[in-house]
C-alpha cells in the first residue's frame, strides 16, 4: 500500500523523507516533486529498481532513465571526460532546469537502460528533491507519468497514474511549471543542445558561445 506525505507540513515532511530514503535503499520506487514536474525515482545503482521504474511507466530500455543528484560534487564519481565548458554550464545553471548528457565512468555498476556509455544528469532546484538526493545519493528519475500521458504537475495526478507501483509519495504541492529541462550533450568537443526547454539557446550561449543546436 502506497504511503503519501505532505511535505508542506514540517512533521510529515521529516517522516516522509525518512520513509522515502528507506524505500529507495530497499530498491523500491518513490515519487518526488522537482522544479519541473513530479518524478518517479529509484536508486540509480539498483538495476531491479530501475527496471521496476521502467515497468511502472510502461517505458522501454531504449529510453534510458536520467539521473538526479543532490550536489555538483557528485559528478566527480559519475562522469568522465567532463570538459571545462560542461563545468561552466554546471556553475551557471545548477541547481536548475539543465540536463547534461555526459560519458559515465566505465566502472560504474548501474543499468539505466540502453545508454551507450552516457548518462543524462541533472541537479534539480527543489528543496525536497535535494534533501532526498543528499540522503540517498544519485537516483534514476523520470517524469511520474505513464508513457504517452501528460507529465504530472501535482502529486494527485502522479498517484492516479502510478498507484501502488510506488511505495512513497512526497507531496510538495503543485510544481512551478511543466516546461521540461533543456538537454545539452557535453560528450564531444563542442556542447550540443538536444532539446530546448526551460533554458533558451540565447541563455545557454551566454555561458558557452559555441553551443551548437542538434538538427
Amino acid at each position: 500500500m502506497a504511503r503519501r506525505y505532505d511535505c508542506n507540513d514540517a512533521t510529515d515532511r521529516t517522516t516522509g523523507l525518512r520513509e522515502a530514503a528507506s524505500a529507495v535503499r530497499r530498491g523500491e520506487l518513490v515519487v518526488l516533486p522537482t522544479d519541473t514536474v513530479y518524478g518517479i525515482g529509484a536508486d540509480a545503482f539498483s538495476s531491479e529498481g530501475v527496471a521496476d521504474l521502467l515497468d511502472a511507466k510502461g517505458r522501454g530500455r531504449n529510453m534510458p532513465t536520467p539521473v538526479l543528484i543532490g550536489s555538483p560534487n557528485t559528478l566527480h564519481g559519475l562522469v568522465t571526460d567532463f570538459s571545462e565548458q560542461a563545468w561552466e554550464l554546471v556553475d551557471a545553471f545548477w541547481p536548475g532546469a539543465l540536463t547534461l548528457v555526459a560519458k559515465h565512468q566505465p566502472s560504474l555498476q548501474w543499468d539505466l537502460g540502453d545508454t551507450r556509455g552516457t548518462v543524462a544528469i541533472r541537479m534539480p532546484l527543489h528543496p525536497v528533491a535535494i534533501e532526498l538526493l543528499t540522503e540517498v545519493g544519485p537516483m534514476a528519475v523520470s517524469s511520474a507519468n505513464l508513457t504517452g500521458h501528460p507529465a504530472p504537475e501535482d502529486c494527485d495526478a502522479a498517484q492516479e497514474m502510478l498507484g501502488d507501483s510506488v511505495s512513497v509519495y512526497l507531496d510538495g504541492g503543485p510544481t512551478p511549471g511543466i516546461v521540461p529541462s533543456s538537454i545539452v550533450d557535453v560528450t564531444g568537443k563542442v556542447p550540443v543542445l538536444l532539446r530546448a526547454g526551460a533554458l533558451s539557446v540565447e541563455e545557454l550561449r551566454k555561458v558557452v558561445p559555441d553551443l551548437e543546436v542538434a538538427n
